[in-house]
């Protein structure tokens, strides 16, 4: 049977961590020293004596050491390890090593912490590192444990990770939604039930829900996006970030996570710190395993402005004339449509006179530059949200809604005087316009009424005909 003497030390020699056996003694005469001479900040004291660390460093005797640590440090045996202890620590050790001996100096029995050592072939090490002064040795310092863990794969994956989110292709924020958590809890607790309808009761709490979010961290991407030169100036800043109708926003997000939402996805705007708008697509979530405290939230913003632009450019297309920039037919028949029981609706119908002619005569690009020409009358005489539209090669329409018939022919009236300023302002082909418009008779099918317009412009365009006969 195996004495307990033998058993213990087979534990410490083939435990599958690397243990140390040490004596400090040395360290807590230097320290009893020190006091005896009256030092009392022991930091302040390696400031304007640094080299007293390294002094430290020497002063720590190795009694023994394990099998696992001689496979960690790539040494053949115990002594091969100790007469090359110089190897294993240095460099970044010493930054940790200041940190052990506060520890001491302010009592402490146990310390850990990470940092570097080396093997004995140069390669650096992540560690994790832990001592505990046994109870026996508490007045002598003079049996220390010291367990030696490498991390280096950790740290790898960790860097890995953080290497990730900080060269990311697209801006992530790291963010802790606990305390906004605990003010839902605790309106919960007060008898709220319905938050949309308590946040349109109280606005002033989308602020409060907001000023409670905490910004862990953001990656390089973000910066370039929100134009911050740093963390620091990005951070107190976000006011001028998440502005205008980012509250109305958020406040719809509030709803989501009170009713149990933990991803949502939506398009915004958002403003760098110069000010400039831009689009932005915003996923949101919640990391599994928080869902009860919210204190690791994933953001991810992504900058859609050319999208947007496209999108646009294409609606425009699709409901534009490209040449005059007024609405096109399509768009003018959807109108209609929607317009189909409207009452005291009028409806202009405007025929360009003349175009064959200044095709034949100049060119279809004076053609054009002809269109345009009534385009732009027609532009100038109604305000910018009026519905004009291009509904024919040289034939236009207006809707106008609300209109009485005395308020229509004011209106014809007014597109005629701009007919002879546009022709002072170009030269080339005068331009004429003939004008035909209807008022909807209650009850009158919409068509009915276009058809009466036209009328009314052809009637006007025969005798213009007559007139330059």
């Amino acid at each position: 049977m195996l004495k307990s003497t033998d058993h213990f030390a087979s534990l410490f020699q083939y435990a599958p961590i690397s243990l140390w056996e040490e004596d400090y003694s040395g360290i807590k005469s230097f320290f009893d020293e020190l006091r005896a001479h009256g030092v009392i900040d022991l930091n302040e004291y390696f400031n304007t004596n640094p080299h007293e660390i390294d002094a430290c460093v020497k002063k720590i005797k190795v009694n023994h050491v394990n099998q696992a640590t001689l496979e960690m440090f790539g040494a053949s045996s115990e002594a091969d390890l100790l007469t090359n202890l110089d190897k294993i620590f240095r460099d970044e050790m010493h930054g940790h090593f200041r940190s052990e001996l506060l520890a001491l100096w302010h009592g402490e029995i146990s310390w850990a912490g990470e940092g570097v050592n080396y093997t004995l072939d140069g390669i650096p090490l992540n560690i994790r590192l832990s001592w505990r002064i046994l109870p026996e040795c508490q007045e002598s310092w003079r049996c220390v444990l010291v367990a030696i863990q490498n991390i280096t794969a950790l740290k790898k994956a960790e860097t890995r990770f953080q290497r990730l989110f900080q060269y990311a292709p697209i801006s992530l924020w790291e963010e802790d939604y606990h305390e906004l958590k605990e003010l839902m809890d605790e309106l919960r607790e007060q008898g709220v039930t319905d938050l949309q309808a308590h946040l349109t009761s109280n606005p002033e709490l989308v602020d409060r829900f907001m000023s409670l979010i905490r910004v862990l961290d953001v990656n390089q991407k973000t910066l370039d996006l929100f134009g911050a030169p740093s963390k620091e100036i990005l951070l107190k800043n976000l006011d001028q970030v998440f502005r205008g109708e980012a509250h109305r926003h958020f406040a719809s997000e509030l709803v989501d996570m009170w009713n149990g939402k933990v991803t949502y996805e939506r398009d915004g705007v958002n403003y760098s710190l110069s000010g400039e708008p831009f689009n932005i697509h915003l996923d949101w979530r919640i990391m599994p395993g928080h869902e009860q405290d919210f204190n690791w939230v994933l953001v991810a913003i992504q900058d859609i402005t050319a999208r947007k632009k496209a999108e646009e450019y294409l609606r425009y297309l699709g409901t534009h004339d490209v040449m005059t920039g007024l609405y096109n037919r399509a768009f003018f028949e959807e109108q209609i449509a929607k317009s189909a029981e409207a009452e005291n609706l009028g409806i202009i119908i405007a025929d360009l006179d003349g175009l064959k002619p200044v095709n034949d005569a100049f060119g279809h690009a004076a053609g054009d530059k002809f269109i345009r020409r009534a385009a732009e009358v027609l532009k100038s005489a109604f305000e910018e949200d009026t519905l004009i539209a291009r509904i024919g090669g040289d034939e236009f329409a207006v809707l106008l809604p609300d209109q009485s018939e005395e308020e229509l022919q004011k209106t014809l009236e007014r597109i005629r005087s701009l007919i002879p300023l546009n022709n002072k302002y170009y030269q080339g082909p005068e331009l004429g316009i003939s004008l035909g418009a209807a008022v909807r008779n209650k009850n009158e099918p919409l068509e009915k009424t276009i058809t009466r317009a036209d009328s009314s412009m052809y009637t006007e365009k025969a005798l213009h005909h007559k007139g330059e006969k």
